[in-house]
């Protein structure tokens, strides 16, 4: 069975290096852009809730605006040993559109 895509925003709605908050799936989730590719993860920082859209993004990494926790925006994966994750998901473009499926399988480097 296919995941279901929801249009979350257009292509036009968030400018490179940048997040945005949207909704799919009933969740919240911090939507990035970062040359033209779009990442989505939960908008919720596991530590205290802090809005993972409004993080400082440098290259995939945003770092949390309340705590400085910080994830890879393509995986949600800790940017470093030990750290918490938060969920990813699948994006997809159409025409203009910016489409949210449903969770990544994410694996550490071992």
């Amino acid at each position: 069975m296919e995941t279901k895509f929801v249009k979350v925003a257009s292509i036009h709605d968030i400018p490179s290096g940048q997040g945005k908050m949207v909704m799919a799936h009933g969740k919240p989730m911090a939507l990035f852009n970062i040359n033209g590719e779009f990442y989505a993860i939960n908008q919720i920082c596991p530590h205290m809730g802090g809005p993972l859209s409004e993080g400082t993004l440098k290259d995939k990494i945003v770092t949390c605006p309340w705590h400085k926790w910080s994830y890879y925006v393509d995986t949600g994966l800790p940017d470093h040993e030990d750290g918490h994750s938060v969920a990813s998901y699948e994006v997809r473009i159409e025409g203009e559109d910016v489409l949210i499926g449903w969770l990544k399988r994410a694996k550490r480097d071992l």
